[in-house]
């Protein structure tokens, strides 16, 4: 700045604040910290709304409270909706102030996903961004998220690169070989329960050994670094995911404990098996292919958000299967009529019957043979088609603005990613 005073003063919306030239400089504030680099005037004036020479002010016709939010990000590290402001109206702040979405915090960052969800956006329109007055995807600069320095700044940025896959190349590259060795890890378990893969194994022992002992290295070493570099230790304890990885992995090491010890995993009896449960347990690392598929993540984030919905629908299916499976035994084995159907012997062999009946399967193994029973199966399939679905439209809409808040999620990501590579 070759002009004006030493002291600048920022004059939002009536409500004024002082700050000399070297903070300007600065300035986490993208717009705010620009106007260092102004030399006459009239740049300054594609800043701001008004400049006065005299007292070196700078004026800003733009939310005064929403400024207050924005400077308590500025000395905190932390911003979020104002109360009482529609979340769009402050993300057009955000945007004017050169603040993107990934500023906010996680809970205000969903609030801004529902609201755009409800009325159909991806994003903000062009038209919005250019009345925000700034361009924050075509600058260069870097904005500070937070005040973190040193190493907590190194270990934020390791946890992002396990944990948020799309936040940066580099999360992208780590999530790409964990995706590598989760198939190849598959590709293993499934082709050791072919009838040929004792003997394969015995061909080329040390092959198998070793492609072995490098996936369960890099699933130990991805579950070790996560744990350090998790904000609450506790909480990455109890993820139920995080809890099948130790599962799964730890088999493995007990297995060569036992090798080195002497003891063959054959002698073990009860102990072997439980291993080998353990051990089958890996199938559940394809979960981890949730972190970089969108519909996968989808589908996790309904059925968290629809338990209730679930737990309705169990509920009718549980009363229906009671009622049909009891009336289905009374009709085809209990009246003694002369032809007792020996597969309803019981009611829960009946209640077998009145599952795949309701959820229309049909295989064909149990069927009624009386007319009382084939009526009470006609009602059975009917009501079966109805009872599941009255649920079926709660998850659907909860589907659908679950994949528009994932995909609004995504689409904020491969913008801060876009930015990376640009600079």
């Amino acid at each position: 700045m070759k002009f004006g005073k030493s002291i600048c003063v920022l004059n939002v919306g009536g409500t004024r604040y002082a700050f000399t030239r070297e903070v300007i400089r600065d300035f986490p504030l993208r717009r705010v910290s620009r106007l260092h680099a102004c030399v006459t005037e009239k740049e300054v004036l594609e800043l701001c709304d008004d400049y006065d020479r005299d007292l070196n002010e700078f004026f800003f016709d733009r939310h005064a409270q929403a400024f207050v939010f924005i400077m308590l990000y500025v000395r905190s590290g932390k911003l979020r909706f104002v109360p009482g402001v529609c979340e769009l109206s402050f993300y057009t702040e955000m945007l004017y102030w050169g603040l993107e979405s990934a500023h906010l915090d996680s809970c205000c960052q969903k609030r801004l996903d529902d609201r755009m969800s409800e009325i159909g956006l991806d994003s903000l329109s062009d038209e919005d961004i250019r009345l925000s007055g700034d361009e924050p995807q075509n600058t260069g600069e870097p904005v500070p998220r937070t005040a973190l320095t040193g190493r907590a700044k190194w270990l934020e940025k390791i946890r992002q690169a396990f944990e948020e896959p799309n936040s940066s190349l580099f999360a992208q590259l780590l999530a790409s070989v964990s995706v590598m060795f989760v198939i190849l890890s598959m590709i293993m378990l499934c082709a050791s329960t072919l009838p040929d893969w004792d003997t394969a194994k015995r061909n080329a022992v040390e092959e198998h050994r070793i492609v072995e002992a490098v996936c369960i290295g890099w699933f130990t070493a991805e579950c070790i670094v996560r744990f350090l570099v998790a904000r609450n230790k506790w909480d990455f304890l109890r993820r139920p995911l995080n809890i099948i990885d130790v599962i799964a992995i730890t088999p493995y090491y007990v297995t060569i404990a036992l090798a080195r010890a002497g003891i063959p995993g054959a002698g073990l009896g009860v102990a072997g098996v439980i291993l080998r449960v353990l051990r089958m347990l890996r199938v559940f690392w394809l979960m981890k292919l949730a972190r970089h598929f969108l519909g996968l993540q989808t589908l996790g984030l309904t059925l968290t958000r629809c338990y209730r919905e679930m737990v309705m629908l169990m509920v009718f299916v549980c009363v229906a299967m009671a009622i049909y499976s009891a009336l289905a035994q009374l009709l085809e084995h209990g009246l003694d009529l002369g032809m007792q159907n020996p597969d309803y012997a019981s009611i829960p062999a009946a209640a077998w019957w009145v599952i795949i009946s309701m959820t229309t399967v049909g295989y064909g193994d149990v069927y009624p043979v009386t007319i009382g029973g084939r009526v009470l199966g006609g009602m059975c399939v009917v009501s079966g088609i109805v009872l599941l679905a009255l649920p079926i439209t709660f998850i659907y809409h909860s589907f659908v603005q679950c994949y528009h808040e994932l995909k609004l999620r995504s689409a904020r990501y491969a913008r801060s990613l876009s930015s990376e590579v640009l600079q």
